[in-house]
């Protein structure tokens, strides 16, 4: 039987630097296959966590990155044509209830209500997947998991998750790690020597102060991550700053003068 799982299954476990219990959360809650929400701000590593955890619980994973497009049938699955016919496909949810994978809905918030409606039963004792257009019940894989993320600072922009929701999952908080943490990130995942990744956390760290201050979000260690490379690239540090963290961030003239002067405290004039 060939193993539908096979592409999903990752060959390399994935470097995570912890920072609390959320490990042994993770590992505790997939035990009794409890869905489960992280929440966090974007590129604090959140999808590298279930990455991490995944490969380290030898699981296959599924992830969905969701978009304000996503609808319950880019979940579920719909019917396509097939020359004279219609032939049903078996969306990502659908396929990990099928056959038991951890399926992962990044930025959940982002997706089309219905989609949380088709969740609901899958998140509760029932454990059940409604598929209406076929007329059909799957009843979750043991080893099936949900676990979906969101970012808390998009509930200023009147996105965020019902109780009735949230009530069906258990959660683990996620905040960018301290500095010395950061930087054991940096360094490994940039390749760098600790000396530049310490420097681009204390940049990241100030920045993430102007929060609700002219910035909606601050400079993600993800980011970081990018200026590592273009360093290592032989790109200058204030050039490679700029393209990979301060100008994403904003296009206000003063926001970006106030980062400028981060990058000079750090690297110089």
């Amino acid at each position: 039987m060939k193993d539908v799982l096979a592409q999903y299954r990752l060959a390399t476990e994935r470097y995570y630097r912890p920072i609390g219990q959320e490990i042994e959360l993770f590992a505790a809650a997939h035990a009794r296959r409890m869905p489960i929400i992280l929440k966090g701000p974007t590129g604090c590593g959140k999808t590298r966590f279930v990455e991490h955890m995944a490969a380290s619980l030898n699981k296959p994973l599924i992830t969905v990155a969701c978009n304000e497009d996503t609808t319950a049938s880019d979940l579920t699955g719909r019917f396509l044509l097939r020359g004279d016919s219609t032939e049903w496909h078996d969306g990502p949810l659908t396929t990990a209830v099928r056959y038991g994978a951890i399926c992962y809905l990044d930025e959940v918030v982002e997706a089309r209500p219905d989609t949380l409606v088709v969740i609901h039963p899958l998140a509760d004792d029932r454990r059940v997947l409604p598929l209406d257009k076929r007329g059909e019940l799957i009843h979750a894989h043991p080893d099936f998991q949900l676990v979906v993320s969101y970012n808390p600072g998009y509930q200023s922009f009147g996105k965020e998750l019902k109780a009735s929701t949230r009530q069906r999952f258990g959660a683990i908080d996620f905040q960018y790690p301290d500095e010395a943490a950061e930087t054991d990130v940096v360094a490994h995942e940039g390749e760098v020597d600790r000396d530049i990744a310490l420097k681009l956390v204390r940049i990241a760290t100030q920045s993430r102060e102007l929060r609700g201050r002219g910035l909606a979000e601050g400079i993600s260690t993800r980011m970081l991550v990018h200026a590592c490379g273009l360093i290592r690239g032989g790109i200058d540090a204030h050039a490679a700053c700029a393209l990979a963290m301060t100008r994403p961030l904003s296009d206000d003239d003063e926001v970006q003068s106030a980062l400028d002067g981060f990058v000079r405290a750090q690297f110089g004039a």
